[in-house]
């Protein structure tokens, strides 16, 4: 037994064995540093990138706290996005598999405000959700926060910069001030400090250094003519290393949504992620990228932070960040788990000072790259290898993904191996089939029935 297993920590037993369930059996550094800390009923600080599994970290903290017999929110959980709350909060579901009848309810933005009301009148153990939405909830008085003895603040810094800060300060007043908090964050910036110090009693403080293996990524660093240049080296790079699934980031909003659309426009299969986008297209949007029905996401890093996305070969700097920890958080996306990833950059001479701050940063020295050859075989792009089904019927419908599967697959015309990943979410289901199979899939599921019900059922779009 190692001094990083999980089995050495004083957690109650039924996590101890769903953690062996789910192949949990070493902590990762920020979980080896914090989580004693954590169960010691310590408030905490944590710096740590995204994919640390920090998540697990609060998540077990919380859990090995919680009293199911008391019937009330005892822990809320705080995060910038409605994408990463859902995340947070299917984790720590599957954290808590092995407790019996431990409740976590999600409020978000971007949801009806009145079944979100009526699931606190009946009740929670933990809750996760966004600022803005638990503020909201507090002042129509739906909410009582007087039994929380547990806070944690994820992507503390995100927070702010998304001007959280007088949300926050609403919200912590609501809560009793004997309590534990936790602070994640994957910066620390002075506005972090000085929120720690308002929140926080006698915290300690905990850094695991965004780095990046560098078996795991290889990077390229491509110097360009002018600045004309860069989309048609964007386009190249994308057709020389031909990634299934990459992101390409962006520094603006309206850059990011025109590099998708002339990706698009030369043949790839690309889509934005942007804070100027409607909560539905945003949701499809990820759907899409996830169960590979579009192979790269443009997004600007504050649309990607928090972001469940796994298993990148890729990663593409349209150009360098002007924060080199920003540029190792955006490396640190691929290569994951063992795998093998690439990260390219685009920069120009105006940029320069940016890349001596980076080989600074990295304390190593940064050569510079000739564009790769054209090749005459990969002059077109591949499309994405998936289409996307979306079923207006989800978990208010009982609908669950062996349903899906199964009326998929009863006419055996279609076989499990050419469906992909299903996602059911409250109200609409989505799933993933091959190219060549979709019409058939389509038709399969408009003609016939889910649960002895019809459900509509439409191709997704990009």
């Amino acid at each position: 037994m190692t001094a990083s297993a999980f089995s050495n920590l004083t957690l109650r037993p039924e996590l101890l064995a769903n953690l062996e369930t789910l192949d949990y059996l070493q902590m990762t550094p920020i979980q080896e540093q914090s989580l004693p800390l954590i169960l010691e009923g310590r408030d905490v600080i944590a710096q740590a990138k995204t994919g640390s599994g920090k998540t697990a970290a609060f998540g077990l903290g919380l859990l090995q706290k919680l009293e199911v017999e008391r019937f009330c929110i005892q822990s809320l959980v705080l995060c910038p996005t409605r994408e990463l709350a859902d995340q947070v909060a299917g984790e720590i579901r599957r954290l808590a598999r092995g407790t019996h009848n431990v409740k976590v309810l999600t409020l978000c933005g971007g949801q009806p405000f009145g079944p979100q009301a009526l699931s606190l009148q009946q009740g929670a153990h933990i809750l996760v959700g966004t600022p803005g939405r638990i503020d909201d909830h507090l002042r129509k008085e739906n909410l009582q926060l007087g039994q929380v003895n547990l806070l944690v603040l994820d992507e503390g810094d995100r927070m702010l910069e998304m001007g959280f800060q007088d949300t926050l300060d609403a919200i912590v007043a609501e809560l009793p001030s004997q309590r534990q908090t936790l602070l994640f964050s994957a910066t620390f910036p002075e506005k972090i400090a000085s929120l720690a110090a308002r929140f926080l009693k006698d915290p300690q403080r905990i850094t695991v250094k965004a780095g990046h293996d560098a078996n795991s990524i290889r990077q390229h660093f491509y110097r360009l003519k002018n600045d004309s240049q860069r989309f048609s080296a964007l386009q190249g790079l994308l057709l020389h290393f031909a990634p299934v699934s990459s992101v390409v980031f962006c520094t603006t909003r309206k850059e990011t949504q025109e590099v998708a659309d002339r990706l698009n426009q030369a043949g790839f299969s690309a889509l934005a992620l942007h804070g100027d986008m409607e909560q539905k297209d945003r949701d499809q949007t990820l759907v899409q990228f996830a169960n590979k029905s579009i192979s790269i996401l443009v997004a600007t890093d504050v649309a990607a932070r928090g972001l469940d996305i796994a298993t990148l070969d890729a990663v593409f700097n349209y150009q360098l960040s002007l924060d080199p920890e920003v540029h190792v958080h955006r490396i640190g996306r691929t290569g994951r788990a063992g795998g093998q990833g690439v990260a390219c950059t685009l920069f120009s001479d105006a940029e320069n000072f940016r890349l001596d701050a980076l080989s600074d940063y990295l304390q190593e020295k940064i050569t510079p790259e000739d564009l790769p050859a054209a090749n005459p075989g990969q002059s077109q792009p591949k499309p994405a290898a998936m289409l996307t089904l979306v079923i207006d019927g989800g978990k208010k419908d009982k609908l669950r993904p062996g349903d899906i599967l199964g009326a998929l697959t009863a006419e055996q015309r279609l076989n499990a191996e050419q469906i992909g990943k299903i996602q059911v979410t409250a109200r609409r289901s989505y799933v993933a089939v091959e190219r060549n199979q979709a019409k058939l899939a389509l038709a399969q599921l408009t003609d016939g029935k889910l649960k002895g019900r019809n459900f509509r059922a439409r191709l997704l779009r990009s």
